[in-house]
C-alpha cells in the first residue's frame, strides 16, 4: 500500500515522496507581475521542508484581461518568465519539482492593470463580496461576455504562458479550471449561459477547458507535464455541486483525461467527504475512472489522513494547503514525527501577503520551520 513517504513517478519526473504543496494565492509580486526574492525565499522553504512538489500560486497568463488580482505574479511576458527563473532554480536546488499554475481570474477579477473592464462566460454577477485579503472590497462587479476574438485571445495567452513556464525551468503547468476562474466558469451551469460552440449541457461546457488543454499540449510538447485543477465549488459559493452528480463527474475527468492530461489535481473542502451527499469522494471518483495520477486536496492536516487516502487508492498524491503555511516542513515533521503547528487566519490579515506573514510569524514567535 502506498505511503507519505514512498516517491512516486510522474511522466519521466521522480518525485521523493506524496507530498504537495497546494497554490495558494499571496498577492505578493512586484506591481507589473514579476516575482521577487520574497517569493524565491518563500518558495525554497517548502522545498528544503521537505515537500517533492511544488504548485505555484495562479499565475496570469495575457496582458489583457486574466490578471484576477493586484500584485499576482504572471507568466505573460518576457520579463515575468525571466523573474521566475532564480525562483525555479532555488526550489529545484533544493530537491522538489515545480509546476507553475496558469490561471485566468475570469468573473471572479478584482485587480487588473492592464483593463479596468474584465469578462466571463455570460454576464452573470458573481455572488458575494470580493476577497479583502487579497485586496478586494464591496460586490463583484457584473463581467462582459466574453466575444469569440476575446476567447481566442484566452486560448492562446494560456498557450504563451505555458511556453513561458517552461522556458523558465518549471517542470510543468497545471491549467486552474477551479475555484470559480475563468475555466471554471464555461464548466459551470450557472456562469456559463452561452448558446454558441462555447456553452450547452455539461458535455459542451468542456469545450474551453479543452481547447485551451490541447493548445498548450501542442505547444510544450509531450515531455513537459500539463495537469489540470477542478473542484466544485467557487471562491465566491463553496456550496455548488455538479448537477449530473457520479455520472457526470466520470464523464468529465475520463474526457479531460482523455485529452492529454498528465495528472488531475480535486479539490473539496474535504478532500475525504463524500462528493455528493454519500458515496465517494470527487478524488475517488477520479482515481477510479482515469489512467493518470490525482491529487486530492482540502482539510488534510495531518500524516494518518494523508496515509489514509493513499492507502485507499482515493489519491495518488496529496496537496497541502494551510497546514503547510503553518509548517513550511510538513513532510519533515510528518517522518519525523514531531508535532506540528496550528494555521491561524492572523497570519493572512489584513492581507495574505508575504510581508503581513512574516511580521506575524515575528511578533509571536513562530518560525515557518523547526528551528535545528
Amino acid at each position: 500500500m502506498p505511503r507519505l513517504a514512498d516517491p512516486f513517478a510522474l511522466k519521466h519526473l521522480t518525485l521523493r515522496n506524496r507530498a504537495v504543496l497546494a497554490p495558494m494565492t499571496r498577492v505578493s509580486a512586484e506591481p507589473d507581475g514579476q516575482a521577487n526574492e520574497l517569493m524565491r525565499d518563500y518558495y525554497q522553504s517548502f522545498a528544503e521542508g521537505g515537500f517533492a512538489m511544488l504548485i505555484s500560486e495562479g499565475t496570469y497568463t495575457d496582458t489583457e484581461y486574466s490578471q484576477g488580482y493586484f500584485n499576482q505574479p504572471g507568466l505573460a511576458t518576457a520579463a515575468q518568465r525571466d523573474s521566475w527563473k532564480p525562483v525555479v532554480e532555488a526550489v529545484h536546488e533544493a530537491g522538489a519539482l515545480f509546476i507553475a499554475q496558469l490561471m485566468h481570474g475570469g468573473a471572479q477579477t478584482q485587480g487588473n492593470i492592464h483593463h479596468a473592464r474584465h469578462v466571463g462566460p455570460s454576464a452573470v454577477q458573481p455572488a458575494g463580496q470580493q476577497l479583502a485579503f487579497y485586496g478586494g472590497e464591496g460586490p463583484y462587479s457584473t463581467p462582459a461576455e466574453m466575444s469569440e476574438e476575446e476567447i481566442q485571445q484566452a486560448i492562446e495567452g494560456f498557450a504563451q504562458a505555458a511556453l513561458h513556464a517552461r522556458d523558465a525551468g518549471f517542470d510543468g503547468v497545471e491549467l486552474h479550471a477551479a475555484n470559480g476562474y475563468l475555466l471554471h466558469e464555461f464548466l459551470s451551469v450557472e456562469f456559463n449561459q452561452r448558446n454558441d460552440r462555447w456553452g450547452g449541457d455539461f458535455k459542451a461546457r468542456l469545450a474551453l477547458p479543452l481547447a485551451v488543454l490541447r493548445r498548450v499540449r501542442e505547444v510544450v510538447g509531450e515531455r513537459f507535464v500539463v495537469g489540470m485543477r477542478l473542484s466544485q465549488g467557487m471562491v465566491t459559493d463553496g456550496r455548488l455541486k455538479w448537477d449530473g452528480g457520479i455520472e457526470e463527474a466520470k464523464i468529465r475527468f475520463a474526457t479531460l483525461a482523455d485529452a492529454g492530461l498528465d495528472y488531475l489535481h480535486v479539490t473539496e473542502y474535504d478532500a475525504a467527504q463524500p462528493a455528493f451527499g454519500e458515496g465517494p469522494s470527487l478524488a475517488a471518483i477520479a482515481s477510479r475512472c482515469v489512467p493518470i495520477p490525482v491529487i486530492g486536496n482540502g482539510g488534510i492536516t495531518t500524516g494518518e489522513q494523508a496515509d489514509a487516502l493513499l492507502e485507499r487508492d482515493d489519491v495518488a498524491l496529496v496537496a497541502i494547503g494551510k497546514a503547510a503555511l503553518a509548517n513550511h516542513d510538513w513532510p519533515r515533521r510528518i517522518e519525523a514525527g514531531a508535532g506540528l503547528a496550528s494555521f491561524e487566519q492572523a497570519m493572512l490579515q489584513p492581507m495574505a501577503t508575504l510581508t503581513n506573514e512574516l511580521a506575524w510569524r515575528n511578533a509571536n514567535d513562530r518560525p515557518a520551520t523547526l528551528r535545528a
